[in-house]
């Protein structure tokens, strides 16, 4: 993939400018006519229709997503917390605890799944597919293939997973998979040079392109990740370079902005910054961050917790929802929802109710906060506890 981006972001700008190439000019009289563009319409996908709705689908009032597209590796780190062994059945007890909980799907509009996931049933023979289409859930698949480290950069990493990602995606669709997730990450402690920046922000859009052209929603989801000691006007100021780059390139690949959606980091201080931020200070950073880098055509902005506390990722999207945003703004948390989740079922079939009811607890309390009437009042001592790890590998 490096050697095709650095071929394209590499481009003299006056030989290629949103898909249009310049004429070379003629002799004669031709000469005196200024250099002309050649308009090439953009065609609309088969799909386009689709995406949209689905995309509107997701992003649906008091509703969010639930992020369960862990790799088996990370997974199998969950189920280590608590005395597992990593296999392929104590993932699919533990997926299954997840998606057939009742009432999940008045909280929940999407759910993430890592691939394994996605072809697996439950242990009376349900697709999980048709377990999530049951509940009015629509299934996501993720779809690159991790972070490696990026030749020439300041110890920074890119994402791979484009080569065969096409055909792959069509086979997603057909298993009904209806949207795609794609996680690059971004670290102000290393710098972040351009060169990571562009990177990340040319691999969504190829991939964003891909996906609308196979029938699937992209994520957009350049992450920003909480390592470091900087103030949250650091924060700030990288989120508006990378998602600066990251809709440039995506205008450059002609993506459909209303059939995506977006999964960014909120603004807030580094994790080892000597000030916290309340929800309030991290909302005004968010929105203004939002507000200058991202089209009112985008359907939802779906945030990632990214380490904080069950409770704070709450506060702070319940905090960015008390005005009118030109997007939805809702979640797409992982351990933000699963965390309680998973200590309270311990592995135990006899938990597994218990834990279904923490679930619920925690996918109610942020579609309230998706509506603005979230109250921290009776919140365990468990939800309040951060989840912050040092170089985080998903």
């Amino acid at each position: 993939m490096a050697c095709v981006s650095f071929a394209k972001l590499n481009a003299p700008s006056s030989s290629w400018i949103g898909g249009q190439q310049s004429l070379p000019q003629r002799s004669g009289s031709s000469a005196r006519l200024a250099t002309r563009r050649v308009s090439l319409p953009i065609r609309a996908g088969a799909y386009t229709d689709e995406l949209i709705k689905t995309a509107k689908t997701i992003a649906s009032p008091g509703r969010g997503i639930l992020a369960i597209d862990e790799s088996n590796a990370t997974c199998g780190k969950r189920l280590s917390s608590i005395g597992l062994d990593n296999t392929e059945p104590n993932r699919q007890a533990y997926r299954q605890l997840l998606l057939t909980t009742p009432g999940l799907g008045e909280y929940i509009s999407g759910a993430i799944l890592f691939e394994e996931t996605l072809y697996q049933s439950t242990t009376d023979g349900k697709k999980f597919v048709d377990v999530l289409h049951d509940q009015k859930i629509v299934p996501g698949i993720k779809v690159d293939k991790g972070l490696v480290p990026l030749p020439g950069s300041n110890n920074e990493s890119w994402c791979q997973g484009l080569d065969g990602l096409s055909s792959r995606s069509a086979e997603y669709y057909k298993q009904g998979a209806r949207f795609a997730k794609w996680r690059t990450v971004v670290s102000i402690p290393c710098g972040p040079s351009a060169l990571a920046v562009k990177e990340a922000a040319w691999g969504l859009a190829r991939y964003a392109a891909i996906s609308q052209d196979n029938g699937l929603v992209p994520i957009v989801e350049p992450e920003i990740l909480l390592d470091g000691d900087h103030p949250i006007e650091r924060t700030l100021e990288v989120a508006e370079k990378v998602w600066a780059e990251v809709f440039y390139y995506l205008a450059e690949n002609n993506v459909i902005f209303e059939g995506i959606l977006l999964k960014p980091s909120m603004v807030t201080p580094g994790a080892e910054h000597k000030e916290r931020a309340n929800p309030e200070t991290i909302a005004k950073y968010t929105l203004t961050m939002l507000k200058r880098r991202v089209p009112p055509a985008v359907p939802g902005i779906m945030f990632l917790s990214g380490g904080q506390s069950e409770m704070e990722a709450t506060l702070n999207l319940h905090a960015m929802n008390q005005s009118p945003n030109p997007w939805h703004v809702s979640f797409s948390y992982a351990r933000a929802l699963q965390n309680t989740v998973l200590k309270t079922w311990q592995g135990r079939p006899e938990n597994v109710e218990a834990a279904q009811k923490a679930l619920l607890v925690r996918a109610k309390a942020n579609s309230l906060a998706q509506l603005g009437k979230y109250s921290a009042e009776g919140e365990s001592e468990e939800a309040k506890k951060g989840m912050f790890v040092k170089g985080y590998t998903y």
